[in-house]
């Protein structure tokens, strides 16, 4: 089997390529230098000429606020970026998987979204995760959607980074408490997609860590494991009125995993002691 990556400059793409060469599995990574994704002609010519099994598409736009001000650009490389792959992959008989989002969702109540639950984003970025996937259902019939939530990896910048930065720098710091979900740690995630690329099991599925918090919750466990003197402020959204909504309640089912047979990921509290243990040290040294 060989599989292409999108997006391999990012968090996500990044650890998935490193956990295919792991596994043994051929593969190759492109990002936005040799790839891109809005002129259809061009992205087929060379997803063609890697000759694919599958495509494991993590590339996106993903500065959420700035969504806001470029929904064009974000509808273009989101959207119709996620309908070109899909439709390479279709016409040379190859799987595709398709990293998506909880901002697909509108946030409401307190019970976790399944897979068919009703989706109605409040920002551009996830009315443009939304529009990508429904272009990879109508333009690929081997298809997966990944829908997951707050991932942190070691190749770029995340939340815990910048915790981890504003620690060293303030006495205190203020964080959203009302919007709940599961940060997902991308090397966990990455082994898990690699699972479900290698098998025939297509359809929707939500991938993140076990267990759910709020963001504050989350700065609070990454300053208690890393030791810092720091108070944790609590604040709401409004509050901190980012220029892009985001879904109060991302709280993502994982039934579809069960049901296919597809292990869970460890609780969200361990993937980020494991983060933290080369992250910390690589952070207290600079």
């Amino acid at each position: 089997m060989k599989v292409l990556v999108t997006g391999t400059s990012g968090q996500l793409g990044y650890d998935i390529l490193q956990e295919l060469k792991k596994r043994n599995i051929v593969c190759v990574g492109s990002n936005a230098d040799d790839l891109n994704l809005t002129n259809e002609d061009l992205l087929y010519e060379f997803i063609k000429g890697h000759h694919p099994d599958a495509v494991i598409h993590c590339a996106a736009y993903t500065a959420v606020d700035n969504a806001q001000d470029e929904p064009d650009t974000c509808m273009q490389v989101n959207a119709q970026g996620a309908k070109n792959v899909a439709a390479a992959c279709d016409k040379i008989g190859a799987k595709m998987l398709y990293i998506s989002s909880d901002y697909v969702f509108p946030g409401d109540g307190e019970q976790p979204y399944e897979t068919f639950s009703q989706t109605n984003p409040l920002n551009v970025y996830g009315k443009s995760k939304l529009e990508g996937e429904k272009n990879v259902i109508k333009h690929c019939k081997k298809h997966f959607i990944i829908r997951t939530s707050w991932v942190f990896g070691e190749n770029g910048n995340n939340f815990v980074k910048t915790i981890l930065k504003l620690a060293k720098e303030r006495d205190s710091i203020c964080v959203v408490d009302d919007q709940i979900g599961s940060p997902t740690y991308t090397k966990d995630l990455a082994g898990l997609i690699c699972e479900i690329v290698c098998s025939e099991k297509y359809g929707i599925y939500h991938a993140t860590n076990e267990g759910f918090c709020s963001f504050a919750d989350f700065a609070r466990e990454i300053v208690q494991q890393c030791g810092f003197d720091i108070e944790v402020k609590k604040v709401s959204s409004e509050e901190y009125s980012a220029k892009a909504a985001r879904p109060k309640n991302s709280r993502l089912s994982k039934k579809s995993l069960d049901e296919n047979g597809f292990g869970r990921l460890p609780h969200w509290k361990d993937a980020l002691s494991r983060f933290l243990e080369n992250e910390f040290l690589y952070q207290i040294l600079i």
